[in-house]
């Protein structure tokens, strides 16, 4: 490949100048593996990574994220929990100097964590317990 890393190239085409594969920015350095926390910018991305630090106070593992932000090529569609590798460039923004250059195929079944709660004999529920119970107690300090 032209960019000297093991990737390939994507199929459909871009007129981005900052792509890796169409346009002219080259690539240098670390190669990172993360997944795609963030789509919320134009040409962006943000990476997210997890790994572990060792606390030598406690003897355990402790864990850490690092978020990097990437450009996205227009080549590429890239959505929230996409797993990317993304490489080093000379610096693109204030905050960026990475590019995705490749992605992989998630297997696993990203939902939103809602999940939907039905009584065991699929009748509604109104949230109410005190619904339909009467209270048979006699008011205090009623008959003076």
């Amino acid at each position: 490949m032209a960019l000297g890393l093991n990737v390939s190239e994507p199929e459909e085409t871009c007129s981005d100048e900052n792509c890796p594969f169409h346009g002219s920015l080259a690539v240098r350095g670390q190669v990172i593996e993360g997944e795609v926390a963030s789509t919320d910018m134009e040409k962006t991305v943000v990476v997210e990574r997890e790994y572990d630090v060792t606390v030598p106070k406690y003897d355990r593992q402790m864990k850490r994220r690092s978020r990097v932000p990437a450009h996205a090529p227009e080549c590429l569609s890239l959505t929230v929990g996409d797993t990317v590798r993304i490489a080093e460039t000379r610096p693109l923004s204030k905050t960026k100097s990475h590019v995705v250059v490749e992605t992989f195929a998630t297997d696993r079944d990203v939902t939103s964590g809602e999940t939907e709660h039905a009584s065991p004999a699929g009748e509604e529920t109104t949230g109410d317990v005190t619904e339909g119970a009467s209270d048979d107690r006699a008011p205090e300090g009623g008959d003076d």
